[in-house]
């Protein structure tokens, strides 16, 4: 195909052994792609979307509600999908009271497999297949651990994923308005390799960008994009005002080099969608 962004393959300076990246648009057409994009690649925390994504199928499901008791004492499912329960990063400690703080949390993700496991008596990596994964057409995507930071996909496959979060079929489109807006607004706490920011605005499951700054999307992101990075070099946003998506997958630890690397990497693309 004729990719309608040159930009994506700038993708060949990153110092990476491999990488994969490509934009899809709202109306789901593949605005292009470059480098080997069936590849697996671990996820890190771009899994986090994806078990999220499958949280709010349980909940209109009616298996869950996002109110209900979950987590540590006083908190909700939806502290544990906006990163509020005061749960600690990567264990099973209260550091703050639900809805204080922002403490991004792989327990508070862990805690919610768990939760939605036992609501629906299916064990949570089969339900993420049976609720999100199938019904995309995700057959080169599992969850093989931790829904905080245990998939492996492609980047074909998550074109289908950031596909329908533009224009949602398994959930209703409101559900993902929510998921997109800020919960628990003016929030302070740590991104993951930028810092301190205030405030450190979620939604649920997603990160939004809003006025952050360091951050990992371009300087000409909406600050309605939202989306996930992960650990392993990768990330997943969707820029609502931009109509499009961008997915990059790499089999190199985030780093200086991803900080350097995908801001102006994202500005190329948005410029390409902009003059396509």
């Amino acid at each position: 195909m004729q990719s309608s962004v040159p930009s994506l393959a700038s993708i060949e300076n990153w110092p990476v052994p491999t990488a994969a990246a490509a934009v899809v648009r709202a109306d789901g057409t593949l605005a292009g792609s470059h480098g080997p994009t069936g590849r697996r690649f671990p996820l890190a925390s771009v899994t986090k979307p994806l078990a999220a994504y499958a949280v709010l199928v349980a909940y209109e499901e009616g298996a869950i509600d996002l109110d209900e008791p979950a987590g540590p004492e006083g908190a909700t499912v939806r502290h544990l999908l906006a990163h509020t329960s005061g749960l600690a990063f990567d264990e099973s400690r209260v550091m703050a009271a639900p809805g204080t703080r922002r403490i991004y949390s792989n327990t508070g993700f862990e805690a919610l497999g768990d939760h939605v496991a036992k609501s629906t008596d299916i064990p949570f990596a089969e339900y993420l297949r049976q609720a999100v994964l199938e019904p995309l057409g995700m057959a080169s995507t599992s969850l093989e651990g931790s829904p905080a930071k245990d998939g492996v996909s492609t980047v074909d496959d998550l074109v289908r994923f950031a596909a329908e979060v533009q224009a949602p079929r398994l959930l209703d489109p409101r559900t993902v308005l929510d998921a997109m807006s800020v919960t628990y607004p003016g929030l302070t706490g740590i991104l993951p390799g930028y810092g301190h920011q205030r405030p450190n605005d979620w939604g649920l499951g997603f990160e939004i960008r809003d006025g952050k700054s360091p951050h990992w999307t371009g300087a000409t992101s909406s600050p309605r994009t939202f989306g996930h990075f992960g650990q392993s070099g990768t990330f997943l946003w969707i820029d609502p005002d931009a109509r499009a998506a961008c997915v990059a997958l790499t089999d190199r630890p985030f780093g200086t080099w991803a900080i350097e690397a995908w801001p102006p990497f994202t500005d190329a693309v948005l410029a390409a969608l902009r003059a396509a």
